[in-house]
């Protein structure tokens, strides 16, 4: 709202134009009679276009996406939940199927006892984060091997199907992701397809993790709560150079990496993060600055990024957006859920003009 309900709203002396082309002008309009607004506002134009409110053109592109996968989703939910699937099987039959395929992709639990005692005693804060993310996994793979089996049993009439299996049916059938498991998992827009595939690059971050080191390059969209882990980051290196908690903040740098294989060695400060998505803007790899987004270009892959933790008081930024990161496009609610951290992306132009364009990270594409 600042910058649209700002100062310059009442500079006399240099009348600030909204937007304005050879058709039309958004301006405030002189002193004068309330005939005279009235007028003014009656010869705007009935619609208007993203650019009137500094956004990018892309961006009707990305409403109209929304609004036809919202009209898909609900006409799913409206299909017929009995008879056949369309291809000579039955509902029953298809989900039963669906469930015992998600079944056999199902991992083992880890062995936490095992696992610590492979830690030992001393451990880093990063490792904690690797505890809490694996005991959160372990309830989200201990759910989906119990709900799945019980399913089946229910559709072969060896038990009574219960509201919550009736929900992991429907789900299942329409190629959504169950609300039980939602609960235990990332929040996230994709569907269950996916969604599956999301979680099996989950797994193989887990087993890199567990099995050999900590990754090279860290994708944060496979952490349960991404910000953790960046919290652990700097708690670890203000232990290692005696800097006050409190006093210590995350900077990021945009690398010259395209792709995490790219990366060979661990950051020697900080670490590397993978898996951003631009919106609203592009990014010029050549000059390492933000641009102006290609039409129809509505995601762009951020190169891979660079968080370093350092002592806020030493933290000087120029030419730089302040650029929000959210877990999905949805970006956060009223209550900042969503909300993950700040990166900062160099620019020339000004940060008014960015703000505008609504410019975010994502750590999901939907």
């Amino acid at each position: 709202m600042d910058e649209y309900m700002g100062d310059f709203i009442f500079d006399t002396f240099q009348p600030f134009h909204f937007y304005f082309n050879e058709d039309v002008d958004y301006k405030i309009p002189e002193p004068g009679m309330k005939d005279k607004y009235t007028d003014y506002i009656e010869s705007l134009p009935l619609a208007n276009t993203p650019e009137v409110f500094g956004l990018h053109p892309n961006a009707e592109i990305g409403y109209y996406t929304a609004a036809a996968r919202d009209i898909w989703t609900h006409l799913i939910e409206l299909q017929p939940q009995t008879g056949d699937s369309g291809g000579g099987i039955s509902r029953d039959d298809f989900i039963d199927k669906v469930a015992n395929g998600i079944l056999g992709k199902l991992p083992p639990e880890y062995d936490m006892d095992i696992i610590r005692k492979n830690f030992g005693i001393q451990i880093s804060p990063t490792t904690v984060v690797l505890l809490q993310e694996l005991e959160r996994f372990n309830r989200l793979i201990k759910k989906m091997r119990t709900s799945l089996s019980t399913l089946r049993r229910a559709l072969a009439g060896e038990v009574g199907m219960s509201n919550e299996l009736e929900d992991i049916a429907r789900c299942l059938f329409n190629g959504q992701i169950p609300s039980g498991w939602r609960r235990l998992a990332p929040d996230t827009l994709k569907n269950l397809g996916n969604w599956i595939l999301h979680f099996n690059d989950r797994l193989n971050q887990y087993n890199v993790w567990v099995n050999e080191a900590e990754p090279n390059v860290m994708w944060l969209s496979g952490l349960h709560i991404p910000e953790s882990y960046l919290t652990a980051l700097v708690q670890a290196t203000c232990r290692k150079n005696s800097w006050p908690l409190d006093k210590s903040t995350l900077y990021t740098t945009v690398t010259d990496y395209a792709e995490a294989d790219d990366v060979t060695e661990r950051a020697h400060q900080g670490c590397f993060v993978s898996g951003l998505y631009l919106e609203g803007a592009g990014w010029d790899r050549e000059k390492g600055h933000l641009v102006k987004q290609k039409p129809k270009q509505l995601v762009q892959d951020l190169p891979i990024l660079k968080v370093i933790p350092i002592e806020a008081h030493r933290l000087k930024l120029q030419n730089t957006f302040r650029t929000p990161v959210y877990v999905t496009s949805a970006r956060r609610n009223a209550m900042g859920v969503g909300l993950v951290f700040e990166a900062d992306l160099s620019t020339t132009e000004h940060l008014s003009h960015w703000v505008l364009q609504g410019v975010c990270l994502t750590l999901n594409t939907d």
